[in-house]
């Protein structure tokens, strides 16, 4: 297991903040109520391991596969839908969204291989992740990736908590399958807009691993 880059400068922060507490609990909270103190530590020392656990990476054989379109995020299946998107696409597509909460690894990957065809952040509110308008209405940041079995829109969409979208994309750049594309911090949401024809095997409520769980196929 390793950890994010986008967790150095949160981790370093922490880290600090609970240093200067615990400097303080055990200077003047200690000698009053050694048990007190002691909470205090276990307490602040969870906070921080959490904070550290939010921005890991395990180690894990991803899924590489022409034919298989693969889970974007760690997360559970919260909808399979046929809509009519509001981007890029003029037909209907197949919207298929995995709900991150702040314990999942919030690595974002790219379900198939192919280039980078269409890149759009939005400005938008920060509904909670499973609200049915935050694909439409949340910040999100939309990226349509390519190649010659068809295209893909990958969203990334902010949730009630997660207030910072990392995408490192640009049009024009070829990703393997499973490659890291974007990161979302504390509790977020990824849609993918699939074509009508895609076969797909997951369903409502699975619980699915980024870059690992064939969600459907072509």
């Amino acid at each position: 297991m390793t950890i994010h880059k986008e967790g150095t400068a949160t981790i370093s922060l922490i880290a600090v903040i609970v240093g200067l507490i615990n400097l303080a609990n055990f200077s003047y909270l200690y000698p009053v109520s050694a048990c007190a103190a002691w909470v205090v530590l276990a307490v602040t020392l969870a906070f921080f391991l959490f904070i550290v656990s939010f921005f890991r990476i395990p180690n894990r054989v991803l899924t590489l596969n022409d034919d298989a379109i693969v889970a974007p995020a760690d997360g559970k299946v919260v909808v399979i839908e046929e809509v009519q998107p509001d981007e890029y696409y003029t037909e209907k597509r197949i919207q298929l969204s995995v709900f991150m909460s702040p314990a999942n690894v919030h690595v974002n990957r790219l379900p198939i291989a192919g280039n980078i065809v269409y890149n759009k952040y939005h400005a938008g509110k920060y509904l909670v992740a499973w609200h049915p308008k935050s694909s439409t209405e949340n910040e999100r940041w939309s990226v349509v990736v390519e190649n010659s079995k068809g295209s893909i829109l990958c969203k990334q969409i902010a949730g009630a908590l997660a207030k910072r979208i990392c995408n490192y994309t640009s049009v024009g750049q070829h990703f393997d399958q499973t490659a890291e594309y974007g990161f979302i911090k504390f509790g977020s949401r990824v849609d993918l807009l699939l074509p009508v024809g895609a076969k797909i095997h997951a369903k409502i409520g699975d619980k699915v691993k980024g870059g690992v769980t064939v969600l459907a196929s072509w």
